[in-house]
């Protein structure tokens, strides 16, 4: 049985471990790691909420995201490769650029490394707007805001990524997200009941 508790600890820590993608050689593990454990939070959080689209938005997020890594991945190694199929470097460390290229190719080279790259964004900015939802939803709920914060700047991190400005944002982000696990209650709050005014006679 899903339990908030469990989704607490389990997304406070996953969000922790995504924080610690960058380090060094474990980096990779780490942030696999921590994106799985959010994801269980999340199907636990939406289980409890007995509400499937908290988790099948959080799940669309996720599989675009991934989507834009391979495809930019895609793109890139395969014009990097084709560069140097076609004597864009020198066959050795450290491969330098051949004087043989001509401003055309490198100019057509660079706008290929940069469609790629523009797809990834797209995709990584219409992953943010799923994620968002998935955490406004999660937020108005539990009556958690730091979700909604959190979703918020995802959104505006990912928009503004592409000027670099993004990256930081989706760290801060990212600290929200773990805030905001941890602030997960015990229990689902009760819903407040609608008053009504009435009119004086």
């Amino acid at each position: 049985m899903p339990a908030l508790s469990s989704a607490r600890a389990i997304g406070g820590i996953g969000a922790i471990l995504v924080m610690l993608t960058f380090v060094p050689s474990a980096g990779a593990i780490f942030g696999i790691a921590g994106f799985i454990m959010i994801l269980v939070a999340v199907k636990e959080v939406a289980d409890v909420l007995e509400n499937r689209k908290v988790f099948s938005d959080m799940m669309t997020a996720v599989i675009l995201a991934i989507i834009g890594v391979a495809v930019a991945s895609l793109v890139v190694f395969a014009t990097v490769f084709s560069a140097f199929q076609n004597g864009y470097f020198s066959s050795g460390y450290p491969y330098t650029p051949s004087t043989t290229i001509t401003t055309a190719q490198w100019v057509a080279f660079g706008l290929a490394i940069g469609l790629g790259l523009l797809v990834a964004w797209l995709f990584f900015l219409f992953s943010s707007l799923y994620l968002r939802r998935s955490y406004n939803a999660i937020g108005a709920e539990l009556d958690v805001h730091m979700f909604g914060t959190a979703g918020l700047l995802y959104f505006i991190g990912a928009a503004t990524a592409i000027i670099g400005v993004g990256f930081v944002l989706l760290f801060v982000a990212q600290i929200l997200t773990a805030v905001a696990f941890f602030s997960i209650p015990e229990k689902r709050p009760e819903k407040r009941p609608m008053t009504t005014s009435v009119p004086p006679v």
